[in-house]
């Protein structure tokens, strides 16, 4: 294999990537609107979800319960109340979508609370929406315990206590989103420059004058394989930079820290744009990897983690996320961009990703046909 022939190679594919500007712009125009969007549009604290109250109890104890929800409604904002007097009309509201949860104080609360007979509230929750029922049964439960606390403490308290530290400060979704981002937009310049940029070049005859000269194959697909992790590096790092900057993600311009990321973004460029090609070394109709695209974009991008923890998953999709090349990207980049970790954080995913680009090109010398 000459090296010179091979830089020849990815320097004719460079050219011709920096003449299609539109095309730049496409592999990180779709990512970063993704980010924004959906970076904002998911992972917030829930708030002004309204909440009715029926108080069929109408007590001083009552009365208690509806200031502490007027503070909450004050405060953490997570819901507001609408006072409803029949609790039918409430939940009718609520199976109609205009309210998120109907609390029900009944009219025994107050008797029971001071007979100390387990006095109950009922919450009436929406479902269908996991989110904002978890957010309002967490904030009302907590709402109770605060009920539950003695109004005067003993000198030695028996009680278990529960102290959580947190690592790391609040980490909003778009700077979570931001990894799955930037693996996105590597995997569109893949689909672009291993797929469709190279089944259009055959198409057009291209390949046919590569393969009369002394170029083989193995120079032919590491110079289009070497063009197309250029492309993903640039296109991943310009992504990660100005995501970066939107989001927010503090010491960013460590030296250290970029190189750290170009380290990840190479490896994954690699890594996938290796991986296309094995896949469209064999097609010969334009249409195909615009086919695929979407069918690849999910089976690839959603099991990853870069949307829902990895753990969430049912083992069949976790088995999917193991030999997804997008799960060791995210990670490698969810560990710098929100840890800030060193090596120690990324060298196993750069390690699988390579041994994964490694397997893909090996398979894609096997297959790439030498006449056409």
């Amino acid at each position: 294999m000459k090296l010179y022939r091979v830089s020849a190679l990815i320097e004719r594919d460079m050219r011709k990537f920096f003449r299609s500007p539109a095309l730049m712009m496409a592999s990180m125009v779709f990512p970063l609107v993704q980010l924004v969007v959906l970076g904002y549009a998911f992972g917030g604290k829930i708030k002004g979800a309204v909440v009715a109250v029926v108080d069929q109890d109408h007590s001083v104890e009552s009365r208690r319960i509806e200031e502490m929800f007027n503070g909450i409604s004050v405060g953490a904002e997570t819901f507001r109340t609408v006072e409803y007097n029949s609790l039918p009309g409430a939940i009718n509201d609520l199976r109609s979508g205009f309210v998120r949860g109907v609390v029900q104080i009944p009219y025994d609360f107050s008797r029971r609370y001071y007979k100390r007979d387990r006095p109950r509230i009922s919450f009436t929750e929406d479902n269908t929406d996991q989110f904002v029922s978890s957010s309002l049964l967490e904030r009302i439960q907590q709402m109770v315990n605060d009920l539950n606390t003695a109004d005067v403490q003993p000198r030695l308290d028996a009680q278990v206590q529960l102290n959580v530290v947190e690592i790391y400060p609040y980490i909003e979704y778009i700077k979570y989103l931001l990894a799955g981002s930037t693996a996105m937009s590597i995997f569109i310049v893949a689909m672009i420059g291993g797929g469709i940029t190279f089944i259009d070049d055959k198409a057009r005859g291209l390949h046919e004058g590569y393969l009369v000269t002394p170029v083989s194959k193995i120079e032919l697909v590491m110079g289009l394989i070497g063009a197309g992790a250029l492309k993903g590096l640039m296109a991943g790092m310009i992504l990660t930079i100005i995501g970066g900057l939107i989001a927010g993600i503090p010491h960013l311009w460590d030296p250290t820290r970029l190189l750290y990321l170009c380290i990840v973004v190479l490896s994954a460029s690699l890594a996938m744009i290796s991986f296309m090609f094995l896949v469209m070394v064999r097609v010969d109709d334009p249409l195909v990897p615009r086919a695929i695209f979407g069918v690849l974009n999910t089976l690839l991008f959603f099991p990853s983690g870069a949307v829902y923890p990895v753990e969430a998953f049912p083992w069949w999709l976790r088995w999917i996320s193991y030999i997804d090349p997008f799960t060791y990207t995210v990670h490698a980049l969810h560990n710098l961009t929100l840890k800030n970790t060193g090596i120690e954080g990324i060298y196993k995913d750069v390690i699988v990703l390579l041994c994964f680009a490694g397997i893909m090109i090996a398979g894609s010398f096997a297959l790439f046909k030498r006449q056409l």
